[in-house]
């Protein structure tokens, strides 16, 4: 049995890598069904194997969604936060599962896809790789093993110089796993960076500092600083195609589950 997929965001570099993956047939099972982005992407009405640099896939790149989503079986969707948030009440009508691998969503924006997962599979990650997945539950056992020991977190991720959104939707997994060790909230210890005076730090702080340059893929270290000793956990990706495999890994996971929201804990047995 196929599974047929659609690529939302299938004019960027991630839409990019996935549908030459498929088309490569790195998930045999998965076929690709459809390749959406905006009404300004380049490349519209194009084969969407060609833009991606690989063989032609006999499906050119649109920017109408319902057609090829409404009897899909999968989309995963690299688009942006306000794309994603707006078509989440229409995929949840039809019923297609929803791989979710765009960051930058606002708490209104998160409401929507948790909205849809009430109708229909949702896969929701900030990050697809199996090694941040797994870094997650480490960074989450030492803030339990740590807890109350005067250990202070700050999570350091750096990126290319294209990318939008600070922090990354990785290190907010991260700085969620630490919250959830020490068994915190994490609204309410977040601290995005630090300039002027800002005082000494508080005990119940989670600081995050981005750093974009060049063609950085996606570095990420959660630091557990005590008296006498500093504790680093860092994962480097050396490419997005990790990211890529994982969300197509994701997608023929959550085809046919029911209705839900699920994580890539979930997707990989975490």
């Amino acid at each position: 049995m196929s599974v047929k997929v659609v690529v939302l965001g299938a004019a960027g570099r991630m839409g990019k890598t996935l549908i030459r993956f498929i088309l490569e047939e790195k998930v045999p099972v998965l076929k690709l069904h459809g390749a959406v982005d905006l009404w300004d992407a380049p490349g519209l009405g194009q084969d969407a194997g060609v833009l991606a640099g690989c063989k032609e896939a006999g499906i050119n790149l649109t920017n109408n969604l319902e057609p090829v989503a409404r009897d899909a079986d999968v989309i995963i969707d690299f688009s942006s936060h306000f794309g994603t948030a707006g078509n989440a009440p229409r995929i949840a009508e039809w019923g297609t599962a929803w791989v979710v691998g765009t960051t930058g969503l606002n708490e209104e924006e998160l409401t929507a896809i948790h909205a849809a997962s009430e109708k229909t599979a949702v896969v929701h990650s900030g990050n697809m790789s199996l090694g941040i997945n797994l870094l997650c539950n480490l960074i989450e056992a030492g803030a339990r093993a740590l807890k109350g020991k005067g250990f202070d977190v700050e999570v350091i991720e750096r990126h290319h110089n294209q990318k939008k959104d600070a922090p990354s939707g990785t290190a907010l997994m991260l700085g969620q796993a630490a919250a959830d060790g020490y068994e915190w909230s994490l609204k309410e210890t977040q601290m995005d960076g630090r300039t002027g005076l800002p005082g000494a730090r508080p005990e119940k702080e989670i600081g995050f500092h981005a750093v974009r340059g060049g063609d950085i893929v996606g570095d990420h270290t959660v630091m557990f600083a005590g008296t006498g000793e500093l504790l680093e956990l860092s994962h480097r990706a050396t490419s997005r195609e990790v990211f890529a495999s994982g969300a197509l890994q994701a997608a023929a996971w959550v085809a046919g589950k029911p209705a839900g929201l699920y994580s890539m804990k979930d997707v990989l047995g975490l």
